[in-house]
């Protein structure tokens, strides 16, 4: 039990550290071009969306892109009604990785670190970039692997049953559950990533995962919430639209987690993507909904968050 527990928590440490890789690698390559998407091609809450979910599949990170948001916010480059199409946009390109992950990649794990180990070594930072990423995604890779692997023998163990037991039967718990590791991880994407992983060892059942998903798009709020402190009233109202948009999307799905179940089961046979589905189809109507009301939703945000402040 206790060697299994460890191998989990050094697994756990590679996924992040290959998402770190991949990211940095990805969003060194494309630094400035992707500042000035966000800067140019966000004047629209419908033009925000589309280049929120192309930055954000492209750099496999929402809370990248929301880091970069609340940046740009605060240093005035784009106003907070802006804001909300990258925000919109972002929750829908995140499900990019979690789709990726669920792809049969096997095959290409040891060339892709072999090739990676070897252009990491070459002066040029782009070729450099190129290594990182390459590596990042071997490890993502090697790590969900292992997680699947791992899960069998770590939720059978008489200390974890119960827990286990506690997770399926009671969905709040779930939900509690990715919140906090979310918010301790700053990775909604790992948390979803790894709670994939149980599912497909058949450790834990749909309802828990999805719940558990939902929760850790609560707990991915934190970090744009930390990126605005002392950031101004702009990146502050970022921040808190994010967290409210969150909140409420989850809040109006969790007496829907039964009906999702079903449907994204018609969608796939595996429980992993089935659940990468269920993330597709939860931010993508929550993004919907918003999107026609995006001027409004911004107004109401700057009302509950300014206006007490004025008064």
């Amino acid at each position: 039990m206790i060697l299994h527990g460890m191998a989990f928590i050094f697994f756990i440490l590679c996924f992040l550290f290959g998402m770190t890789w991949l990211r940095t690698g990805l969003f060194n390559i494309a630094n400035v071009k992707i500042k000035k998407w966000l800067h140019y091609l966000t004047n629209t809450p419908v033009k925000g969306v589309f280049t929120g979910s192309i930055v954000t599949a492209f750099i496999h990170s929402s809370s990248a892109v929301m880091v970069l948001t609340v940046g740009l916010a605060s240093s005035g480059l784009i106003p907070f009604r802006q804001t909300i199409g990258i925000m919109l946009g972002s929750n829908i390109g995140t499900t990019f990785t979690l789709e990726m992950f669920t792809l049969d990649m096997n095959y290409l794990i040891i060339p892709s670190m072999v090739i990676g180990c070897i252009l990491y070594f070459f002066p040029s930072p782009s070729v450099r970039s190129s290594g990182m990423i390459c590596i990042g995604f071997g490890l993502i890779f090697t790590s969900i692997r292992a997680i699947q692997w791992l899960a069998t023998p770590l939720t059978t163990h008489e200390s974890l049953r119960s827990y286990i037991v506690e997770v399926n039967e009671h969905l709040v718990l779930a939900l509690i559950l990715g919140c906090i590791l979310t918010a301790i991880i700053q990775s909604s994407t790992v948390v979803t990533g790894v709670t994939m992983g149980f599912l497909a060892a058949g450790s834990i059942d749909l309802h828990a995962g999805i719940a558990i998903m939902l929760g850790a798009n609560v707990g991915t709020c934190i970090t744009a919430y930390i990126a605005s402190i002392g950031g101004g009233s702009q990146a502050k109202l970022t921040a808190y639209a994010h967290i409210w948009l969150n909140v409420i999307g989850v809040a109006l799905f969790i007496p829907l987690i039964p009906l999702l179940s079903i449907f994204v089961q018609s969608l796939a046979g595996s429980p992993d993507l089935q659940l990468a589905h269920a993330s597709v189809i939860f931010n993508i109507i929550c993004s919907i909904l918003v999107l026609p009301f995006a001027n409004r939703y911004a107004r109401l945000i700057e009302r509950i968050h300014l206006n007490p402040k004025k008064g």
